[in-house]
């Protein structure tokens, strides 16, 4: 008798456990759950104000770096994560941010960095830092970005990596994308971030 009631209590345990137990993700992007290290920054937000990764907790972050005079990779990108979240329910898209990091302080202030995110959507907020801030966090994230030579007018271009980051509520990260996924894809793959 003591057997079978503990050879029951071990099914209901194991059944409790499968109920409980979440389905896996899957994503459209490359699955780096990990790999890399959970989200941690100390930067400037394009309000001038100090902000960390807590600013941003029980939130799904992608993480992007660029730069506001950058003429084509960012902008564009930019417009595909817009339009990414555009197709998620509206009563859902407060849940996102994408953290667009300029690798350009120089030139990118807080209130330019403000100007160019509204041009995108309100979950698109622009961040930025001192260089020692900026090389911590690209290092942390296996990227770099460099600066080429001015022009006569003193205009330059920046080198950067083209990944995005993508990251759970808990600051975790999961997902490396590229700008060559449709939208949608990228909308399920953050909707598929925002389940765990």
């Amino acid at each position: 008798m003591l057997a079978k009631t503990r050879w029951w209590l071990l099914c209901m345990a194991a059944l409790l456990i499968v109920a409980c137990s979440k389905a896996p993700v899957t994503f459209h992007g490359r699955d780096i759950t990990g790999i890399m290290p959970d989200l941690q920054f100390q930067l400037t937000d394009e309000n001038g104000k100090a902000v960390t990764e807590q600013d941003y907790a029980d939130k799904v972050v992608v993480l992007f770096f660029g730069y506001t005079h950058c003429p084509d990779y960012c902008p564009a990108t930019l417009t595909l994560l817009a339009q990414a979240l555009k197709i998620l329910p509206a009563d859902q898209r407060d849940r996102y941010r994408v953290l667009f990091v300029s690798v350009d302080p120089k030139r990118d202030t807080p209130e330019l960095l403000k100007k160019y995110t509204a041009y995108f959507a309100p979950q698109i907020i622009g961040l930025t830092g001192s260089k020692a801030q900026l090389d911590a966090l690209t290092k942390r994230y296996r990227t770099a970005y460099s600066y080429g030579e001015p022009d006569a007018d003193g205009n330059y271009e920046v080198t950067h990596g083209l990944a995005m980051y993508g990251f759970d509520v808990h600051g975790a990260v999961h997902l490396f994308m590229r700008d060559d996924e449709p939208a949608k894809q990228i909308a399920e793959d953050l909707q598929a971030l925002g389940t765990l």
